[in-house]
């Protein structure tokens, strides 16, 4: 009897818990496409390929939903900074009520422009 009472609860406990840990995946694979759009953006002027080597580094994220925005200062030898932003859903109605129906995720990385 007691089990059937606890079942559901831990039941919608338990994919609370999976849907941080997609959440966490998520938010690495952000920060990976910030690093990869730096890359990019350090060797290449052409914002059309800073956005295609981020959205290429963030397989199985909606492009739709990913945000990304490249900050230049001066030329060749200074930094240029590539923040990526994600608006990641929450999966599944159970869990939703838990957790917000959408979650911002953010990375940002800087480095040395090698053209300019």
């Amino acid at each position: 009897m007691e089990l059937a009472l606890l079942l559901p609860v831990l039941f919608v406990v338990l994919l609370a818990v999976v849907q941080v840990g997609v959440l966490a995946r998520d938010r690495l694979v952000v920060q990976e496409a910030a690093r990869a759009g730096a890359r990019a953006a350090s060797v290449s002027l052409d914002g059309g390929e800073v956005r295609a080597a981020a959205l290429r580094a963030a397989p199985g994220l909606d492009p739709a939903r990913l945000r990304l925005q490249v900050v230049r200062e001066g030329g060749q030898g200074d930094p240029v900074t590539v923040e990526v932003t994600y608006r990641a859903p929450v999966a599944g109605p159970l869990a939703g009520w838990l957790l917000p129906a959408e979650v911002l995720l953010g990375g940002s990385v800087t480095m040395r422009q090698e053209v300019g």
